[in-house]
């Protein structure tokens, strides 16, 4: 079978390569725009201080799921907050966030599990991840003691926060 291509005018191509040689010489410069570290000049400071508003934060999202894999009770509203009050409050007395959800996940068996979840978001200043880290992993392990469950899920992003 023979391929067949639509013929180009030399129109059509001259413009083409006018718009791809554009975009080729344009795009580094657009980059390079987007990197304020050697950046000089008032407008460029201006816009920097802008993009840069609020300080350097870490977010940790914990993901806890209610469902208890030995087939007893799910974890109620209470015992969860119970939970919250006794172990996470303590450490994070400045403020947290609690969101009410629906999770999904594949069992050992490969069977997907649907369950009533709870996500905890914790705001600290990037300096005190590390001592946070400790903090936030008993959590995790009290829960997973506490609730007889199998994990509870962590997901930490660098951000900025203003309050």
């Amino acid at each position: 079978m023979a391929l067949s291509f639509p013929r180009v005018s030399g129109t059509r191509l001259a413009v083409a390569v006018a718009a791809t040689t554009a975009l080729a010489v344009g795009a580094p410069a657009a980059y390079a725009s987007l990197d304020d570290s050697g950046s000089s000049g008032s407008a460029r400071a201006a816009a920097a201080s802008t993009v840069s508003r609020g300080k350097p934060f870490t977010e940790t999202r914990l993901f806890f799921g209610t469902e208890r894999p030995d087939g007893g009770p799910a974890v109620t509203d209470k015992q969860f907050m119970a939970f919250i009050d006794k172990e996470v409050t303590p450490g994070f007395p400045d403020g947290l966030t609690i969101q009410d959800g629906r999770g999904q996940w594949r069992d050992s068996h490969g069977k997907i599990e649907r369950e009533r979840s709870y996500e905890l978001i914790l705001l600290y200043p990037t300096p005190e991840a590390g001592k946070r880290d400790a903090q936030i992993e008993e959590i995790r392990g009290d829960y997973e003691k506490a609730f007889a469950q199998d994990s509870v899920a962590r997901l930490d992003e660098h951000t900025r926060v203003d309050f």
